[in-house]
């Protein structure tokens, strides 16, 4: 664990891709732990992978602390690092970008954090990325899921 700032793991899950997903955070800062997870009706795994980052953005009490994310989606992590989401943005989303919804909600918490991501591989030795899954594909397969309002499937 990370102590000079907020450490965040995030992984998101659909079952058929379309279908029911899931996303699971883990927020870690000092000692402190806390695990977040939702599922929704039909989704898909790229949304539920940006979910996850959204939401433990949401939850974060300060914007004094750097924060590290720690994602297995190339999707989330290359969109950001290598500049796409900025040129999604600037261009209005010219040539219908998928996911916009979501991409303007993060792209909206950013503005108050300093954010680095950390691409890690998924389903490996990695217990935080592995607990992240675990979250995120209970979340898909529980009962009651939401309306993933903004995806249009």
């Amino acid at each position: 664990m990370q102590s000079q700032g907020i450490t965040i793991y995030t992984d998101g899950a659909a079952r058929g891709n379309p279908g029911p997903g899931g996303y699971g955070v883990l927020l870690m800062y000092g000692k402190h732990l806390k695990e977040l997870s939702g599922g929704f009706r039909h989704t898909t795994n790229n949304r539920m992978e940006l979910m996850a980052v959204i939401e433990g953005l949401r939850v974060l009490k300060t914007a004094t602390l750097p924060v590290t994310i720690y994602s297995d989606s190339q999707y989330v992590v290359n969109a950001v690092t290598k500049g796409w989401l900025h040129n999604w943005v600037r261009t209005g989303f010219k040539g219908g970008k998928k996911n916009k919804d979501l991409w303007m909600q993060y792209y909206q918490l950013a503005q108050k954090f300093q954010i680095r991501f950390v691409w890690v591989k998924g389903h490996a030795d990695n217990p935080y990325n592995n607990r992240c899954d675990e979250l995120a594909t209970a979340a898909a397969d529980g009962k009651n899921l939401a309306e993933d309002v903004g995806y249009e499937g």
